[in-house]
C-alpha cells in the first residue's frame, strides 16, 4: 500500500455477496439458450446486457430483447429467475467486518448490476438480516445503472470522486475483476485484485 488509506471502494459480487456465473448460464442453457456464454460472462457483455446495467433501457425492453436475441418464447419470470440464479449469498461474518471497517475509514460501494438483480438481492438482504437496508452500511452506494456509467470506464470512478470530493490516492479500490482494478490503478487508487479463496476477511485492514 502507498500513502494512508482514508476510504475504501468495495465492489459487490466475489467481494462481499457471493456469486456463480455458471449458475446463470446453466439456468439459461436449461432454457435452451445453448449461445449464452457468448452473450455475457464475467469478463465479457453483449451491448444489451450493457445497455441494461447503465440505465439505458429498462427491465421490460431487456426482457423483449433478450427473448430476440435467444429467438425463444422465453416468459419474463424465466428469462428473470435465470438471470438472476447466479446471485447467491451475503455471508454474516463479511457483514460484520464492514461494520468495524465502517468505523475506520469512510466506505462505499461501486457495483456493475442492474435493476433485475437489484431488486433480487437488496429483497435478500433484507430477509435474511431482518429487514435492514444493504445500502445502509456504506456512506453511499452507487450502481451502474442509478449511475448511468460502468466499470471499467474511467468517468464512472471520476464521477464518484468528483461527488464524495475524495483523491484516488487515498482511496483504496476492492474488485474481483482485473480489468476494473487496472483501471483504477491508472487513475491512481491504491487496490486490492481480491481472488478466490482470499476473501475480504483475509484482507489487513482493521
Amino acid at each position: 500500500m502507498g500513502q494512508k488509506i482514508k476510504n475504501i471502494i468495495f465492489d459487490l459480487g466475489g467481494v462481499l455477496l457471493n456469486i456463480d456465473f455458471k449458475l446463470t448460464s446453466n439456468a439459461f442453457k436449461e432454457l435452451g439458450v445453448y449461445h449464452f456464454d457468448e452473450m455475457f460472462t464475467q469478463h465479457f457483455s453483449n451491448p444489451l446486457f450493457e445497455l441494461l446495467e447503465t440505465g439505458k433501457i429498462d427491465e421490460a425492453a431487456f426482457y423483449e430483447a433478450f427473448r430476440k436475441e435467444a429467438g425463444l418464447p422465453l416468459t419474463n419470470e424465466q428469462i428473470r429467475d435465470a438471470w438472476n440464479a447466479l446471485l447467491l449469498d451475503f455471508p454474516a461474518e463479511r457483514i460484520e467486518w464492514l461494520e468495524k471497517i465502517a468505523r475506520q475509514y469512510r466506505i462505499f460501494l461501486f457495483s456493475n448490476t442492474n435493476q433485475i438483480h437489484y431488486d433480487c438481492f437488496i429483497q435478500h438482504f433484507s430477509d435474511r438480516f431482518n429487514g435492514k437496508n444493504f445500502n445502509d452500511f456504506f456512506e453511499k452506494a452507487y450502481y451502474s445503472q442509478f449511475l448511468g456509467l460502468r466499470k471499467p470506464y474511467p468517468a464512472s470512478f471520476q464521477a464518484i470522486v468528483n461527488e464524495q470530493e475524495i483523491l484516488p490516492s487515498e482511496t483504496l479500490f476492492i474488485d474481483d475483476t482485473l480489468k476494473n482494478i487496472e483501471a483504477a490503478s491508472q487513475l491512481g487508487f491504491q487496490t486490492i485484485h481480491l481472488q478466490s479463496p482470499t476473501s475480504v476477511l483475509d484482507l489487513k485492514l482493521i
